[in-house]
């Protein structure tokens, strides 16, 4: 990796601007500009006033500033779509729901960005599709959130789509946009482990002679040793303009980042092009887009934040001679070999200077769209749509054998390599047409796509420094075809009622079993829409803006399983470091049969939504409200199968999960004058998904484990008929008088006298009540200042670190184990992983970020713009939760990689 001082050297060259000043308007009726919003419906446009679905569009002007991927633009934007950081690695991604999750396979909405959809297939060594994106080339999502307007997508719109669109070129003068943007991140906390004179304390009170005698003299933060202050830069550069009739924008980015995990770094150079022609008088648009870039990364050893909790704090950090890396160990005499007690915790910084975990991530994504108006029939257009999706990733992992870590095989090698080519060719008709003997406008259209992806992985063994190979990678050379027939009707009756119908037919390679039989799903959706504010008896009301009904059903589909051939009889390698089979001294690896399911079927979701759209008082005034029930029917999950199968387990079509919540959105603004605005949005989200029914496959009673814990094979949470998804499965603790938990004492619920594991019961759940978001945004003259927060109430998390602490830490094996400061309130002699204790309320409230912008205007002549900018993410979190950071995935904090505090200044110029 790069010095990173060369970078901040030479970051002004890659000055950027690409702020917008907006322009400050009376509110007046002589100044005032009616403009008809158009929202992306797929495979079309609308205006947002005859909308019939659930649809949110925010575009570049509401984004959150400072992002650094795609997602984290429209965190806490818009109701209905939670989104969760992974990590708090740069570049890393972020897990999207779009109203819960629905399936117990997949949960992630479907992504088309310029109408290339992205599949879902992840890429080795690249931490987060996303952030193969840059952020600064984005101009709206347009989120599809119901049945009746994500169909038309079909067999991947179960968990709602997000239509990305990249900003595009526009005809006039020359252009060019500089900015640049420096921060600094730093960590939110400490999990609260036992500082060195606690655990001398807690050593001295419940440890042994011999360990005792294991403490040291020192006074040592393991977590403070791994963190350290972050910087990093983000550099734009962007051209635009028209040249002879052909807009286009020409952008250059580089964003580089260190983590705030020592040894983590992230590197991403984009490139973007887009040109949009007309010819023949405008009837035939050429829309031409390519997308670059290529990431490197350096991960850090995935176990140092957990040595870094359990580490003595009383050891010191460095031994005083050069074994191991120079780095203090737990020694046993006993190992001649290495002389490491191998049960005892590595070193934290030895852990992340002994690895170099390296990947390099290239994707490109050209694109061509051709837009034909008919000469004979201008109200007829037949589009084209074609592109190549090609990623690949390069890795390699190397444990040098001076350190601990690798001292036992004497170092070892890694290498990696993943290629996926995607190829998509999309042809529909369009025909508009206003029929005036009917007053009514009618736009229908009907397609075809077809979309083949292969994913090219080879082997990749690990060779040791002893001579030894393991490879238990899966090499493979996979192929996954989909074939689309899509039509849909739009017809607006007077200006005033909107009738949209659509259907889906999809054909999927997922499925083929040997015949058709289960490889074609048919989607159909139907909503309405009625705009009362155009009926006579509200027309002349002037404080009534807009006033629209809408209602909506539809089948969305799911295709996701798990792996590529589910259906159908297929042989792969054996593992060449578990499975050989043995002629004479030699091994060989065979081919042997893969588990299939000849029956497996799509997943089905079917969606009903009702919805109220308005706008008052010259839309000072406006907002949404959305009811919706969804029921995910053939869900897909890997479960036990019968004895004489070819394993285990098997894909089956197992259950339902019925899933019933309403969105809120409010928009205000309070204050518009020339000088001076003011707006506000306020969102809230509740749903509440549950499984319902499970099939003959499984007993009803069966449950799927989710949620790994501490310990081998053991989990926390678990899906079952009639609780909620991923709900808790946990002992209920019993306490003395005093409030004292006993330990192993539970409440015997099943009254049989006895504490088996008939005991346990399902206890809160990772599901939050209700997800409420607040942003406002002030301008007044040239200062504009504007803020994010987001409160998630009634959501729970299992604390791992808590529940995995225990005397017994300081009684292992010839070695002292630190832990969780909530021994000094249980004092168990022994973990409780599975008590319900250790279930804690995770509700909070977050700033996501503050800014504070000045837009300097002209500062080199006419044309010319600059403004500065400084901002703060993740300001604070107010939770009861103990634990680091109560916003955890899933809902099991393991010690996850923390979210950063970041601290940003930036600058913005416009030629």
């Amino acid at each position: 990796m790069r010095n990173f001082t060369t970078v901040l050297k030479i970051a002004p060259a890659f000055l950027l601007a690409s702020a917008m000043v907006h322009a400050q308007t009376s509110d007046t009726a002589t100044k005032e500009k009616k403009i008809e919003e158009v929202v992306l419906i797929g495979y079309g446009k609308q205006k947002k006033t005859d909308l019939t679905g659930s649809i949110s569009s925010i575009t570049s002007k509401d984004f959150n500033a400072g992002a650094s991927t795609a997602d984290q633009l429209i965190i806490g934007k818009t109701p209905g779509v939670q989104i969760t950081g992974n990590s708090g690695a740069p570049g890393a991604g972020s897990t999207i729901r779009v109203r819960g999750g629905s399936s117990f396979i997949n949960n992630d909405p479907l992504i088309v960005i310029d109408g290339v959809p992205i599949d879902f297939n992840s890429l080795s060594g690249a931490t987060n599709p996303l952030s193969l994106i840059n952020p600064n080339d984005i101009e709206t999502f347009d989120i599809l959130k119901d049945a009746s307007s994500a169909a038309i997508y079909g067999n991947r719109a179960s968990n709602g789509v997000i239509l990305i669109t990249t900003k595009k070129g526009t005809t006039g003068k020359f252009k060019v946009n500089f900015n640049t943007n420096f921060s600094v991140s730093t960590k939110m906390g400490n999990v609260d482990v036992l500082t060195a004179d606690q655990f001398r304390s807690f050593v001295d009170a419940y440890g042994t002679a011999a360990q005792k005698s294991y403490l040291g003299n020192a006074d040592t933060n393991w977590q403070d040793q791994i963190y350290q202050q972050a910087w990093g830069t983000d550099n734009n550069v962007a051209f635009s303009g028209g040249v002879k009739g052909l807009p286009y924008r020409v952008s250059l980015g580089y964003n580089e980042q260190n983590g705030i995990v020592k040894t983590n770094e992230f590197r991403r150079t984009s490139l973007g092009l887009n040109f949009s022609p007309k010819f023949f008088d405008n009837h035939l648009t050429i829309n031409g887009n390519f997308k670059g870039t290529f990431s490197e990364n350096r991960f850090p050893d995935g176990g140092a934040i957990g040595a870094s909790i359990y580490f003595d704090p009383t050891q010191p950090v460095y031994s005083g001679n050069s074994n191991y890396g120079g780095y203090y160990e737990w020694l046993d005499p006993a190992n001649t070999a290495t002389g490491l007690n191998v049960n005892g915790t590595k070193n934290p910084l030895g852990l992340l200077y002994s690895k170099r975990d390296l990947s390099s991530v290239f994707r490109i994504i050209p694109s061509l769209q051709l837009d034909y108006k008919f000469h004979f029939l201008p109200d007829l257009r037949l589009n084209l749509n074609g592109s190549y999706d090609y990623a690949k990733s390069d890795g390699s992992v190397n444990v040098s054998k001076d350190f601990a870590q690798g001292i036992g095989t004497l170092g070892s090698y890694r290498s990696y390599s993943q290629e996926i080519k995607s190829k998509l060719f999309e042809s529909y008709l369009n025909y508009v047409k206003k029929i005036q003997a009917i007053n009514t406008t009618v736009d229908v259209i009907g397609g075809y796509s077809y979309q083949d992806t292969n994913t090219i992985t080879p082997e990749a063994p690990t060779y040791y420094g002893n001579g030894r190979k393991t490879d238990f990678s899966t090499p493979g050379d996979t192929r996954r075809t989909l074939v689309s027939f899509y039509a849909r009707g739009i017809f607006t009756i007077a200006d005033r009622y909107v009738i949209n119908g659509s259907v889906r037919r999809d054909g999927s390679s997922t499925f083929w079993n040997g015949n058709r039989d289960n490889v074609w799903g048919n989607f159909p959706a139907v909503s309405v829409a009625w705009k009362v504010n155009e009926e006579s008896f509200l027309r002349d009301i002037s404080t009534i803006n807009s006033l629209k009904v809408r209602a909506g059903w539809g089948k969305t589909g799911q295709q996701e399983t798990g792996t590529f051939y589910p259906a159908f009889g297929s042989y792969s390698y054996s593992n060449s470091s578990t499975a050989q089979y043995q002629f004479g001294n030699n091994f060989y690896t065979l081919l042997r049969p893969d588990v299939y399911n000849p029956n497996l079927v799509w997943e089905t979701t079917t969606t009903k939504n009702l919805g109220l759209d308005f706008a008052i008082f010259n839309n000072r005034i406006s907002g949404s409200f959305d009811y919706f029930d969804k029921k995910s029917e053939n869900l897909i999950s890997k479960v036990p199968t019968w004895a004489g199968d070819l394993s285990n387990f098997n894909v089956k079509n197992v259950g339902i999960i019925a899933n019933k919540g309403f969105e809120v959105n409010l928009n205000i603004v309070p204050v518009r004058k020339d000088n001076i605005t003011w707006g506000v949005n306020l969102n809230a989200t509740r749903f509440n998904p549950k499984v319902t029914s499970l099939s003959q496959y499984v007993d009803e009673s069966y449950k799927i484990v989710a949620g790994s814990i501490s310990g081998i094979n053991n989990y926390i949470q678990a899906i079952t008929v009639g609780q909620p998804l991923n709900a808790f499965y946990v002992y209920q603790q019993v306490y003395d008088n005093n409030g004292k938990p006993l330990e192993g004492i539970y409440v015997d619920r099943n009254g049989d006298g006895k504490s088996t594991e008939d005991d346990k019961y399902f206890y809160k759940s990772p599901n939050p009540d209700v997800i409420l978001g607040f942003s406002t945004k002030v301008s007044v003259k040239k200062w504009e200042f504007s803020t994010a927060l987001r409160a998630v109430l009634g959501n729970y998390v299992y604390n791992n670190s808590a529940s995995n602490s225990s005397i017994a830490n300081i009684q292992a094996n010839n070695f002292l184990s630190n832990t969780n400061v909530s021994v000094l309130n249980t004092q168990f002699a022994t973990t409780q992983l599975f008590s319900d204790m250790f279930i804690e309320d995770a509700s909070f409230l977050r700033m996501d970020n503050f800014s504070i912008a000045y837009n300097v205007g002209e500062f080199m002549g006419k044309g010319t713009n600059l403004r500065v900018n400084a901002m703060a993410q993740n300001v604070f979190v107010i939770t009861k939760y103990k634990g680091i950071d109560p916003e955890v995935f899933g809902g099991v904090d393991n010690g996850f990689y923390q979210r950063p505090k970041v601290y940003s200044v930036g600058f913005n110029f416009q030629f």
